[in-house]
């Protein structure tokens, strides 16, 4: 289980994200949420997911001083040529990290890079901090890869390709000596065999269910990047992702009902309490969500 430790609510422990559009959330409302923050080391102003992580651990008491390093279409060797000047500037306590979504953008579905990336990427933060905690985040299904006939993965169901990403990432983190891998694609595919998400955009989103993913079919939407957020926060923190309750601030902040947070809430307590990673927390007792409380800073 990754339980925080005490030292995380009152050091400010460092955390970094390394990815691309998945962690920044291009195409989503969030790309750009609480910037302010979060720190952004390529001085993008973005906030994304990691700001999303953020809202989450402020509202529980958690002190974490989080940064980002994101770019357009990157695997982890991009960051590996380009960005270890600016990664290496510090030792980090904990970092999350992804490649690409297809695992290999020259050779789709293939593992190599991203396990032989993963571990050049883990060897790099140990040498700056020995008892750096890396965490992989196994990313999630992309529609436009199932449902067309070009896609990598056309014709199989909506959950091969979460499952084929996890197998790698799970080699990686084997490889890489990783904390843990996060599953964010398994949670996107447990919400669509609950019923909360749809599993197939191209032919329309069923009445009462969410889309999560954004208009192109690819990354996710505001939703998708919420439950992916959640399942990063539970994983990090080890915390009942259910106990921020209905009235979350960020969810709030985004203009989703309540139904929509209580369900996407209970899809990430589900998938990591399968594992372990939580157990059930108190659950925050229902009131309106506070305008002032949870204005933007």
């Amino acid at each position: 289980m990754a339980a925080m430790s005490v030292t995380d609510a009152l050091a400010g422990t460092s955390i970094l994200f390394i990815g691309n559009s998945f962690t920044y959330a291009d195409s989503s409302p969030v790309r750009f949420y609480r910037a302010g923050t979060v720190t952004d080391m390529n001085g993008e102003g973005i906030g994304g997911v990691p700001a999303l992580f953020k809202s989450f651990a402020q509202q529980t008491g958690i002190d974490y001083d989080v940064f980002l390093e994101t770019r357009l279409g990157a695997g982890l060797d991009y960051h590996l040529e380009r960005k270890l000047g600016v990664i290496g500037r510090r030792g980090w306590d904990k970092v999350v990290m992804h490649g690409f979504s297809l695992l290999d953008e020259d050779k789709p579905r293939d593992p190599a890079k991203l396990i032989a990336t993963t571990k050049q990427m883990a060897d790099f933060l140990r040498a700056r901090n020995p008892k750096v905690e890396v965490y992989l985040m196994a990313t999630f299904s992309r529609a436009d890869q199932m449902y067309p006939r070009t896609g990598a993965w056309a014709g199989e169901p909506i959950e091969a390709m979460a499952r084929d990403v996890r197998a790698a990432y799970d080699q990686a983190a084997k490889g890489a000596e990783a904390k843990m891998v996060i599953p964010v694609g398994e949670a996107w595919t447990r919400a669509m065999q609950a019923g909360v998400a749809d599993p197939n955009p191209y032919d329309g989103i069923e009445p009462g269910k969410l889309n999560l993913w954004a208009h192109d079919n690819y990354h996710a939407s505001a939703y998708g990047n919420y439950l992916q957020a959640l399942v990063i926060f539970g994983s990090i923190t080890g915390r009942d992702p259910r106990s921020l309750g209905e009235n979350e601030c960020s969810a709030f902040e985004l203009g989703f009902e309540r139904p929509e947070v209580k369900a996407l809430q209970q899809v990430a307590f589900d998938q990591l309490a399968g594992t372990g990673a939580v157990t059930a927390g108190p659950l925050v007792p229902p009131k309106e969500a506070d305008p002032v409380r949870c204005v933007r800073p």
